[in-house]
């Protein structure tokens, strides 16, 4: 595979991965709006106890979202400089392992918000039968 099929693909994952997150915020606000509206009518400590325990779970994950959405710009913007360069035929070498980074990350990070929309479902389900 050529460098510019590689930034090719690269450019295309960021896009999706981004669009992925920004799904996912919207859905943090559908949890973040029920979780309000359980905590007003809920008073029983231990389902006080959970909305908060997610209500800081979700904290943690929108400051990764917006932690990786930026790096992952960021990271676009670079491809775009390495194309451009490609272009004008400057040698230059592929700049592979931020991106295997990133992807690492994204990867953590998808697996955690599915493990905790997961949970966030059980805890409904105990409180609302």
């Amino acid at each position: 595979m050529s460098n510019t099929a590689s930034v090719m693909g690269l450019h295309f994952r960021y896009r999706l991965w981004i669009a992925e997150m920004n799904l996912h915020i919207n859905i943090m606000r559908i949890f973040d709006d029920y979780i309000a509206a359980l905590n007003s009518k809920k008073n029983e400590p231990d389902v006080k106890k959970g909305i908060e325990k997610f209500r800081q779970q979700f904290i943690q994950i929108r400051k990764e979202i917006d932690e990786q959405r930026h790096e992952m710009h960021l990271a676009k913007m670079a491809l775009a400089a390495y194309d451009r360069q490609l272009m004008t035929n400057e040698k230059k070498a592929f700049p592979k392992a931020e991106h295997t980074e990133l992807k690492k990350r994204y990867s953590v990070y998808k697996k955690n918000f599915d493990k905790v929309k997961k949970e966030f479902g059980q805890f409904e389900g105990q409180w609302l039968k």
